[in-house]
């Protein structure tokens, strides 16, 4: 409500800003009766860690930099017709980084709670709750061709007969090489 007493106060040359801020979702202030400057009244927002969070979006550097002096409040402002969200402010990094460290639990904190649950008896026994571990499968039996029968001592003999003939065609093939390098020799 400050934002709109405060166009509405700066006259027509900011009648379009006003009318686009009108679009928006208008808060309640605690400046209800008596207005603050437009700047003013979202600091007062966004103060005690930003419970709203709410983002600001501001071509005003004062408040730019006044807004990055607060740990997780995000920053939007125009850049040739874009809008930009600014990137964390060190302060958020900085909160952000605190709070991870906070959470972290010290080792012999983490054995000592062990502990206590076992003396309690909370502890969850391993041996309950272990699934069993898929393995690696051999191939998808509908996809194999099926194996083939056992061939007969009949069916045995041509195979052989198969082998000796190839081993007789090369051996032919080596015993023509041999003669041909002989007669190369002689002559």
């Amino acid at each position: 409500r400050c934002v709109l007493k405060e166009l509405e106060s700066l006259g027509k040359a900011l009648y379009g800003a006003k009318l686009i801020a009108q679009r928006f979702q208008v808060r309640n202030c605690s400046h209800h009766k008596d207005p603050v400057s437009g700047s003013a009244c979202l600091l007062s927002m966004i103060e005690e860690g930003n419970p709203h969070h709410f983002f600001i979006a501001t071509q005003d550097q004062d408040l730019a930099n006044k807004v990055k002096k607060k740990a997780g409040v995000p920053l939007l402002f125009i850049i040739q017709n874009t809008m930009v969200l600014d990137k964390p402010s060190p302060k958020s990094l900085a909160f952000v980084q605190q709070l991870q460290t906070n959470q972290l639990v010290p080792e012999h904190q983490k054995q000592s709670i062990v502990q206590l649950k076992e003396k309690e008896g909370l502890a969850k026994q391993e041996g309950e709750k272990r699934r069993k571990r898929k393995r690696a499968g051999g191939p998808n039996p509908l996809s194999c061709l099926k194996k083939k029968k056992k061939k007969t001592q009949e069916g045995q003999e041509p195979s052989a007969e198969k082998k000796k003939r190839r081993k007789r065609k090369q051996n032919r093939v080596k015993a023509e090489a041999l003669q041909s390098v002989q007669k190369n020799e002689e002559e």
